[in-house]
């Protein structure tokens, strides 16, 4: 029997992995839509909404509610935010259930993901009663409790993966918690970003593994190596448009024209005026809306050239893996695949420059980087060498 054979895990295990993995997919792209659409702070406290589970219908309901004077409140958009919540509390809710299945036959397996799960949960009042230090203190308890199982669990049965991947997405939840809090900072507005594409990345891994499907290679040991990089690659590109959404600099090098001003120059110039060091001071003072951005004209030049120049090399280098995948029995359609995906990911990006950051694209473009990730991941997942 080979060592790569399917995981011992429970028989629906992969259903739920999928669903959870389509949850994440929808969760990552509202998030987006939430994000470009300047919806992140219209629900200024957490996790309800002027003090509701839901949200308010009418300005006159939240009067009195302390949220509202830190901001006005916005009928079109605190929806927005608040259903992504929940679509998030949702998916927190189906990683547990699989991290507990994937536990449930280690020792105490079930009892410390449930241990780690009700010390969270124990936060979220604390923090709603003004008691931060404690609630954090409760939060960090839990989460070592599930990064020490993932570290001294195996995944024959994806226990590790498993615990691995709800302590990620409790991180995911104080990431939340903080862009609302520390007003879309944007270290925190990125790290959010890439934590949800790590959940994503994690939960395909896992519903692949899960099943007994793999893509049987000869050559299945290089491409590995090939698909490790270009993740490596797409996780960088992925951090650095974070960073340009979180600091206003999508538009930086001028937009709404279809001259070389914007594309491929910037504001008119091949390598404009720009400050490197400024545009990437990663930690800023807490208690700064960062609402509308805070850098100057330069430093957000430089944080767009910089995403388009890791474009070029992305691009280029998948496109090169594209071909390696051609010469491969066997695997012409995942390089058709990965053209396609390339050729509409840098087709979106022009466009939102062009068209001025239309929302559909915009959104679509986020999509897109989701899409390139799973097929990535999912190459990593089944390449197999024969027994």
């Amino acid at each position: 029997m080979s060592l790569l054979a399917r995981p011992a895990v429970y028989r629906h295990f992969h259903r739920f992995a999928w669903l959870a993995v389509a949850l994440t997919l929808c969760v990552v792209v509202f998030g987006a839509f939430v994000r470009l659409s300047d919806a992140g702070l219209s629900c200024p406290d957490w996790p309800t909404c002027y003090g509701r589970a839901a949200w308010p219908q009418a300005a006159g309901e939240v009067d009195d509610h302390a949220a509202s004077a830190i901001r006005p409140f916005e009928t079109h958009k605190a929806w927005r935010e608040q259903v992504h919540r929940m679509l998030a509390g949702s998916l927190g809710v189906l990683v547990l259930l699989l991290a507990i299945l994937a536990a449930r036959k280690r020792r105490y397996g079930i009892a410390q993901v449930a241990a780690a799960s009700l010390l969270v949960a124990a936060a979220i009042p604390m923090y709603m009663r003004g008691e931060h230090v404690a609630a954090s203190a409760l939060a960090i308890a839990g989460e070592m409790i599930l990064l020490s199982a993932a570290l001294r669990w195996s995944n024959a049965d994806l226990a590790r993966a498993g615990a691995l991947t709800l302590a990620v997405i409790i991180f995911q939840a104080l990431l939340g918690m903080w862009t609302v809090t520390w007003l879309l900072k944007p270290i925190v507005v990125m790290g959010h970003l890439l934590g949800g594409l790590t959940t994503f990345a994690l939960l395909v891994w896992m519903a692949w593994r899960a099943i007994d499907r793999p893509v049987i290679v000869v050559e299945a040991g290089v491409l590995k190596r090939w698909v490790i990089v270009g993740l490596v690659l797409l996780g960088i590109q992925i951090a650095l448009g974070g960073w340009v959404s979180a600091n206003y600099a999508a538009l930086s090098c001028g937009a709404g024209s279809w001259s070389a001003d914007n594309f491929p120059k910037c504001v008119g110039q091949w390598w404009p005026p720009h400050d490197f060091r400024e545009g990437f001071v990663l930690w800023r003072g807490v208690g700064v809306d960062y609402e509308g951005g805070v850098l100057d004209g330069a430093s957000r030049i430089a944080i767009q050239m910089a995403h388009r120049l890791m474009a070029v090399l992305l691009a280029l280098y998948l496109l090169v893996f594209s071909l390696r995948l051609l010469r491969t029995p066997g695997m012409r359609g995942w390089s058709m695949a990965l053209v396609g995906l390339v050729a509409a990911q840098v087709t979106l990006g022009i466009l939102n420059v062009k068209l001025a950051l239309p929302l559909p694209v915009a959104v679509a473009h986020n999509a897109g980087a989701v899409l390139l990730l799973f097929a990535l991941v999912s190459l990593l997942a089944r390449l197999r060498r024969p027994d």
